[in-house]
């Protein structure tokens, strides 16, 4: 049998390849099979309808564990953020008369810290803004020499730069969580009968946001 992939051989795509996290949840379905996979568990004696069905009371409580765990994956970003949002904000206000900052972007985020809406899809998108103020600021510290020299301010970025980097590595293990979750919702029979059940859905993971990947995209040299 050829080997389904031949490095020797390969399609080059020259023009290169941008992908992105497709928003969309997917809900987890199971069809008759699995209905008449239970029965005849049953019909073919009280044992081992009694060991499917341990399965399945082990596999909601593994769901309920790990939503437990994605909840405090998430917590803990939320936190990160919120630090790095006062930060800015002590930023901006030391900043105030040499740049004009969107305070919608903190009004979004103070609406996203107090709940409601997707969760998930709603904490990419403050990530998302939180960057653009953070450049916003970046530029302004560089387009006015004198304010590199304030210590406020030389203290706040150097937090920013810090929290930056711890929230990265809460959104590793986050993603790594969530990866998890996605897959074994689909773990047939008892997971994934169970999650049918429940009506669980595939979870969004953190992605970058466009004003990430186009500074990525800059010629920095």
């Amino acid at each position: 049998m050829a080997n389904q992939l031949d490095e020797l051989n390969p399609e080059v795509r020259e023009e290169g390849l941008d992908t992105n996290v497709i928003v969309k949840k997917i809900p987890v379905k199971v069809g008759v099979g699995s209905t008449i996979f239970e029965i005849l568990l049953w019909v073919c004696g009280i044992l081992p309808g009694v060991i499917f069905l341990l399965a399945k009371i082990n596999a909601q409580k593994h769901f309920d564990q790990l939503q437990q765990k994605i909840q405090r994956n998430a917590s803990q970003i939320d936190n990160y953020l919120e630090q790095r949002v006062m930060v800015l904000q002590n930023c901006a206000r030391l900043l105030d008369k040499a740049i004009d900052l969107d305070k919608s972007t903190f009004e979004n985020i103070a609406r996203y810290r107090s709940g409601g809406g997707d969760a998930d899809v709603a904490r990419n998108e403050i990530g998302g803004q939180i960057e653009t103020v953070s450049r916003s600021i970046n530029v302004a510290v560089e387009q006015y020499p004198d304010l590199q020299a304030h210590r406020e301010i030389a203290d706040a970025m150097q937090q920013n730069m810090y929290l930056q980097r711890e929230i990265t590595a809460a959104r590793e293990l986050y993603n790594d969580t969530i990866d998890q979750w996605n897959r074994d919702i689909f773990a047939w029979p008892a997971k994934m009968i169970v999650a049918a059940k429940n009506g669980y859905t595939t979870r969004i993971p953190f992605v970058a946001s466009q004003e990430v990947k186009e500074k990525a995209r800059s010629v920095f040299f």
